[in-house]
């Protein structure tokens, strides 16, 4: 059982051509973090608060390993650089309209 973990293990940096302690090490140290964001989310989204920034810091923890291989690493999967993006898109799109709601909030100064 643990030779077939250390060999798992072994395998997530070696098959992207990054230090394979390293990279584990982010893939699985990430988890608690990603499910603290994810808990972080739910309970704003229940007060019917911005889910913005909950939103963003569980998307970067989910792929947090991938992008120490996207500067370090090679062969990055596809569906990594399509999530970046996405996220990436989604947090634009959330400030541009948060940015809009709060300039059509405000009273005009004329």
């Amino acid at each position: 059982m643990l030779a077939s973990f250390n060999d798992w293990f072994l395998g997530l940096g070696a098959q992207y051509g990054v230090n394979p302690y390293i990279f584990g090490a982010i893939y699985i140290g990430a988890i608690p973090f990603f499910l603290a964001s994810i808990g972080w989310l739910v309970k704003r989204a229940r007060a019917g608060r911005s889910t913005v920034a909950p939103t963003m810091l569980a998307g970067f923890f989910f792929v947090s390993a991938y992008l120490y291989l996207a500067v370090f690493g090679q062969d990055i999967p596809v569906w990594v650089w399509m999530f970046l993006a996405a996220l990436i898109a989604y947090g634009a799109w959330s400030t541009i309209r948060d940015t809009r709601r709060k300039i059509a909030a405000r009273p005009d100064e004329d």
